[in-house]
């Protein structure tokens, strides 16, 4: 008996070694990304340190319309709503997988009233009776001991399945509120677009009607009125495609903050209104990997399909059953566990599995399956990870040039369209360069506002990648 028990534990030692513990595989760090300065020589200057994304990170904006639109979000997004009740299932099949290890208790109570044959021995001592009432009650306890460690993996993999659910509510909330900013960021310049599009088919409507008036001079000919025309018609019919992308980004905004679109909103900040962030934190690549929702989302896979190859093993392995029960039979309810009427059993068994056609033995195999793409998949949303953070890098750097040119392009656009009208109401000026002095004017202009809008949606790319900082508990 002795060796017997020697040998189960031996066998439990090395079963439980069977499952892997350390998974988590290596992935080479970037270097530290060192200080930099995004300075246009028109345009605030933004400048990047390793530090921590803030919590409420959108208040770097400093919009009070801003920050209403973010907690109406948080408040009633749905998708944050379906992550939200996503964690709490899992959590609860986590708990209640955790009750499995422990024993199980039940009790029962059974009345039963029965007649019987005359000519049968009735199960009652009184021969002469055949209506009788039998009163049973019955306490069972169950347990499983866990001698391999199945039941424990198996609780493992539930509570890294919540821990994932965790994360990717986190993931939630991050992209739900980057989403919403960058749309309220992009309906502003789109607003601001809007309005210089106006300006432009004004200046345009102006510069045709001091034509026509040249025309009734005999100034001019009717090729340039009509080609004047045309470039304001080629205005205008550039503002319908402008107010239905604008009006699209209101339905984005009404869904991500739970309205039903094409209700009222809350009051949209301007583009002007929006400050741009100066200050931009970058995590050193430990602590992004550590941060990171969709990151700790597939480590947190990774821990649970490592869990099921432990569950795996141990199916192949034996499993014990213990059960007792006790209680009392009586035809009389407060009778039954008077003398002689309880009953008890105790009852253990031993399942060794023998053969399953190779079915036992496959399920291990996909579960090894399945942890080697658990671990490819961490190590392509850790580089994703990386990715993202460079990206959002090289695009501020980018953009921070762009709106160099961009303002300097619209300085000096805007003077050329001052003289050439100057110019026109002299009488001195040829319609090919007034067309393209109106042209370049209009360009220039929407070009700013794009290239001040890409700062920003670009500053929310890097705070997004850096792991957003809204977490859960």
């Amino acid at each position: 008996m002795k060796r017997i028990a020697i040998s189960l534990l031996a066998l439990s030692v090395s079963a439980c070694a069977m499952g892997p513990r350390t998974v988590v595989p290596p992935v080479a760090l970037p270097p530290a990304t060192a200080p930099q300065s995004f300075a246009p020589t028109q345009g605030p200057t933004q400048v990047t340190r390793v530090a921590e994304v803030p919590r409420e990170w959108w208040r770097a904006f400093a919009s009070s319309e801003l920050d209403t639109l973010v907690a109406e979000a948080l408040a009633h997004a749905t998708d944050i709503a379906v992550a939200d009740a996503t964690l709490r299932q899992a959590r609860e099949q986590a708990s209640a997988t955790a009750g499995s290890a422990l024993p199980q208790v039940d009790a029962s109570y059974q009345a039963q009233r029965t007649r019987v044959s005359y000519a049968l021995s009735p199960a009652v001592s009184d021969s002469n009776q055949q209506l009788y009432t039998l009163h049973t009650a019955q306490l069972s306890v169950t347990y499983n001991p866990d001698l391999f460690g199945g039941i424990k993996t198996r609780i493992r993999s539930a509570r890294a399945l919540a821990e994932v659910q965790r994360h990717r509510l986190d993931a939630a909330r991050t992209t739900v509120l980057a989403n919403l900013v960058q749309a309220v960021i992009q309906r502003a310049s789109l607003a601001d677009q809007i309005a210089a599009l106006q300006t432009s088919v004004a200046v345009n409507r102006d510069i045709l009607a001091q034509l026509l008036k040249r025309q009734q001079l005999g100034a001019v000919g009717a090729a340039d009125v009509a080609t004047q025309q045309a470039a304001l018609a080629t205005a205008q019919s550039a503002l319908p495609a402008l107010v239905r992308a604008e009006a699209h980004q209101r339905v984005i905004i009404a869904t991500l903050i739970g309205r039903t679109p094409g209700s009222a909103l809350p009051a949209l900040p301007s583009l002007t209104a929006l400050v741009l962030p100066q200050d931009l934190p970058v995590l050193l690549p430990s602590d992004l990997v550590a941060r990171r929702p969709d990151v700790g989302a597939a480590r947190a896979q990774l821990e649970g399909a490592a869990a099921d190859v432990g569950t795996a093993v141990a199916a192949r392995l034996p499993s014990i059953q213990l059960e007792a029960s006790g209680g009392g039979t009586a035809q009389h309810l407060f009778d039954m566990f008077k003398s002689g009427n309880p009953f008890w059993s105790v009852l253990g068994g031993v399942t060794q599995p023998i053969f399953h056609a190779g079915a036992l033995r496959h399920q291990q195999r996909a579960a090894e399956a399945a942890l080697d793409g658990a671990k490819a998949q961490y190590r392509a949303t850790v580089l994703q990870a990386f990715g993202d953070v460079s990206d959002a890098l090289t695009g501020l750097r980018t953009d921070a040039d762009a709106y160099d040119a961009a303002s300097r392009a619209g300085d000096s656009s805007a003077r050329a369209l001052g003289f050439i009208r100057r110019q026109l109401a002299l009488g001195d000026v040829g319609t090919l360069a007034l067309l393209n002095a109106t042209a370049t004017d209009a360009q220039a202009r929407s070009l700013v506002i794009q290239a001040r809008a890409a700062r920003l949606i670009d500053t929310v790319a890097l705070f997004q990648a850096a792991g957003g900082g809204v977490t859960s508990s």
